[in-house]
């Protein structure tokens, strides 16, 4: 792999853990298997493409892009909560209604946003203080992105030890216990969709202005992909708290962002892995990822009797 494709899959892999930190907190904190991602990640990037051409500051398309993807966690929460509809059902049907929004709000399939200023575009006074001291340019974008991510888990580490926060981890563990303390659970649920999908759609937009368009079809297989991250940053750092959790998933991130990259890099005889088999790829760094924490438990027990043996 080039140094120039490494940093483009460590800034993918920094960028995409915001869209696992939004699957973390649905998939993890709140047990609720949300499918509306796919739908809300290529939202995002349709506000922020058609308010960019429309002439509004990209930095501002990206608060407004995160308000969208809320307004649509909140809808397939409500759908679940008020109209009990099976979440996993409720989140499919967002999805699918997604689909002809995002159409509606670009007025066609895809936008180009070649020629417009984007947030990368404020950060050239950078790369050309890098180039001019002989530092790869290619190592802007990571850090950008660093930074950015390091600022939201933190902001999301102090928010889920809040009392609100607090409150929506007891709901993924024991609904039922959190709602006899008086909480309300649907409340809880609703603010944890909207937050885990306004996140995707922040992503969303910053993918979207990032490699330069927005397309309907850019969030297929966006929940795999983050589902993949979470269970990947588990295997690797564990779970044991917040702080570890939230780290697990970004570094998890990366990693398959990496292996994706790697993968796409390989030549296997005559066999060439091209792009058409990251379905495939992805499934199988998912097994290897469940197949880990499998693996090390039984290592665990076998040195544990092999020492009472030896005993």
């Amino acid at each position: 792999m080039t140094f120039y494709a490494a940093m483009g899959a460590l800034a993918q892999g920094l960028v995409f853990g915001l869209l696992a930190l939004g699957v973390y907190l649905t998939f993890r904190v709140l047990e609720f298997p949300d499918l509306t991602v796919d739908g809300s990640f290529p939202l995002g990037a349709a506000v922020s493409a058609v308010l960019i051409i429309k002439g509004v500051n990209p930095f501002l398309t990206l608060p407004v892009a995160l308000a969208a993807g809320m307004a649509a966690g909140f809808v397939t929460a409500f759908l679940s909560t008020k109209l009990n509809i099976l979440n996993l059902l409720a989140s499919i049907l967002t999805m699918i209604a997604l689909y002809s929004i995002n159409i509606r709000i670009m007025g066609k399939p895809n936008i180009a946003l070649i020629n417009q200023t984007t947030v990368f575009d404020s950060f050239d006074c950078m790369t050309a203080f890098f180039k001019a001291h002989g530092i790869p340019a290619s190592i802007v974008n990571p850090i950008l992105f660093l930074i950015m991510i390091i600022v939201v888990k933190i902001l999301m580490d102090l928010f889920l030890h809040t009392e609100m926060g607090l409150a929506l981890r007891a709901t993924g563990d024991n609904e039922n216990m959190i709602r006899s303390q008086g909480v309300n659970t649907h409340s809880t649920i609703m603010l944890g969709v909207a937050l885990s999908n306004g996140l995707v759609a922040l992503c969303g937009a910053l993918m979207a202005q990032y490699q330069g368009s927005a397309d309907v079809n850019m969030g297929v297989g966006m929940i795999v992909a983050g589902l993949a991250s979470v269970i990947v940053g588990e295997a690797v750092i564990g779970e044991m708290t917040v702080f570890r959790a939230t780290l697990g998933v970004i570094i998890g991130s990366v990693i398959y962002r990496f292996a994706i990259a790697v993968a796409l890099s390989l030549r296997i005889g005559k066999l060439q892995i091209t792009p058409s088999d990251l379905k495939l790829i992805t499934a199988v760094l998912v097994v290897i990822a469940l197949t880990v924490p499998v693996v090390r438990d039984k290592v665990k027990v076998g040195i544990v009797r092999n020492g009472g043996d030896g005993e």
